[in-house]
């Protein structure tokens, strides 16, 4: 039987209110504030509309047992500390990610709607979910976001034997006239963890030096392959670690140094983040003027000809935006293993699953 032959399992598709208002149940049912609850459904929902199935409704099961085992703080006492008006830091005593994150961009648009431009540290938080959401947030008030992440160590590091870097992401978001927002969001590995989680249950060869066993030997063998390796070589592993110093070290929270000291402490789960937020009109024109420049732009790329074999020409986020969009209509879908493992959630903690289709 050839791959293309092989019977994919099915997805259930649930609207994406509904899917939404289900997740917070559950996740207020682990701990969360009823506010905080909606805040983190709404990342996970997000991403799950976007197509990024590997930050999306997967990772309620994986919250809550965040939330139960105390690694996440479900009633966190997050503190904003600033001794300059455009910067600040966050304090979010190991909030869940879309908590702190969620803050975190809010205050940057705020401060940056005074100052021009603005930028967030954010420390001690557990998981950051889809960097893009937070961005995304920040290019909705006109403004361009800009985010980096720094995490635990599990890629490879160019030279070094084993893992040493974490792989840390990157989003940039521009609000444009006429378009849908401009999103990269990248990781700074060659391929996700999930992928390799994938290969190996499939039985399926990795792509050459995507990925790499546990002494960092690159191997295609998903049953060898422990971590990913870096995006471009020492182009990736570079990124992540100037991630870590523009994050953790900046914020006084390094992960880096701990995780390879002799400190048990050093290893326990954090992340920590950097989030901007740009006033296009702090450089002369208008918020108004540059998106409109900006759809200009993107759309010179879009009328640029095609190349043989290619489907159309396609900036970042254009496509996971069409997708939110039908998705929004008809449905988001999940697959079935997560919704199993969703309605054995709801089962356990007294709430009832929306109708799934």
């Amino acid at each position: 039987m050839t791959d293309t032959a092989i019977p994919r399992p099915g997805k259930v598709r649930v609207p994406a209110d509904e899917l939404r208002a289900f997740a917070a149940a559950l996740l207020e049912k682990g701990g969360l504030s009823p506010e905080h609850a909606r805040t983190t459904a709404d990342v996970f929902i997000w991403a799950a509309q976007r197509g990024v199935e590997s930050h999306g409704v997967a990772r309620v099961p994986a919250y809550l047992d965040l939330l139960a085992k105390g690694v996440a703080n479900a009633r966190a006492d997050i503190k904003v500390e600033s001794t300059t008006p455009a910067a600040a830091l966050i304090d979010a005593d190991r909030a869940p990610g879309p908590v702190a994150l969620s803050a975190a961009a809010d205050e940057a648009v705020e401060r940056a709607r005074t100052y021009g431009v603005a930028s967030v540290g954010v420390r001690r938080t557990v998981h950051t979910g889809a960097i893009g959401y937070y961005v995304s947030k920040i290019a909705e008030q006109g403004l361009v976001g800009l985010g980096f992440v720094a995490g635990m160590p599990n890629m490879g590091y160019t030279g070094v034997r084993g893992a040493a870097v974490a792989t840390s992401p990157l989003a940039i978001a521009v609000p444009a006239a006429g378009h849908a927002p401009l999103l990269l969001d990248m990781a700074t590995a060659t391929i996700a963890l999930g992928k390799i989680r994938q290969a190996k249950a499939n039985g399926t060869p990795l792509p050459e030096n995507a990925a790499a066993a546990e002494d960092g030997t690159p191997t295609t063998d998903p049953e060898k392959a422990v971590m990913p390796l870096p995006l471009g070589g020492a182009k990736g592993s570079g990124m992540s670690l100037a991630f870590e110093l523009l994050t953790s070290v900046l914020v006084g929270a390094p992960i880096f140094s701990a995780f390879h000291s002799d400190d048990p402490a050093g290893r326990k789960h954090r992340q920590n983040a950097l989030l901007i937020a740009i006033d296009p009109a702090a450089f002369g024109g208008s918020a108004k003027d540059f998106a409109e420049a900006v759809g200009t732009t993107l759309g010179t790329l879009k009328g640029l000809p095609v190349a043989d074999g290619a489907d159309g020409v396609y900036y970042p986020g254009e496509r996971s935006a069409a997708t939110a969009a039908e998705r929004g209509e008809n449905g988001v879908p999940v697959a079935q293993k997560v919704w199993r493992d969703l309605t054995e959630s709801a089962g356990r903690l007294g709430v009832t699953p929306p109708d799934a289709v």
